[in-house]
């Protein structure tokens, strides 16, 4: 049984349907590549998809130790390299504003990260900087 079933909505958008859910998602072509640029690109969803995972492998693991992950935020940056055209490098910046003290979890925590099934799945030739600023 499928997962998402999607669309091309012309002018290079697209809309994925998550079919459990209902959940929509579009997608745009970004403006350096012919796009509007109005919505997630393709490769920004890769982008993202990598940090999600990373915090959801996180949570799994922090709720195991009675932990909640409260505060923590991420940004990511997506790096494009210019020919051929693919993403280079995905950059994650972790931010946890009241951190556990203990560095065994804190260590398990980044670990877990770092094996998340979307970085185990990604072309090893993009470079994944995660950055845990805790």
């Amino acid at each position: 049984m499928p997962t998402i079933k999607s669309s091309y909505l012309g002018n290079l958008r697209t809309q994925s349907e998550h079919l459990q859910s209902g959940t929509k998602i579009i997608s745009d072509a970004p403006v350096d590549n012919n796009g509007k640029g109005e919505a997630f690109s393709p490769t920004d969803l890769v982008s993202s998809a990598l940090a999600s995972c990373m915090v959801t492998i996180m949570g799994i693991v922090a709720a195991r130790d009675g932990v909640d992950l409260e505060g923590l935020s991420w940004e990511v940056t997506k790096i494009m390299q210019a020919s051929p055209r693919k993403i280079q490098e995905i950059v994650v910046d972790f931010h946890w504003d009241s951190p556990v003290s203990d560095s065994a979890l804190i260590q398990k925590l980044k670990n877990a990260a770092r094996t998340c099934p979307v970085a185990l799945s990604l072309d090893p030739a993009i470079l994944q900087t995660v950055n845990f600023n805790f």
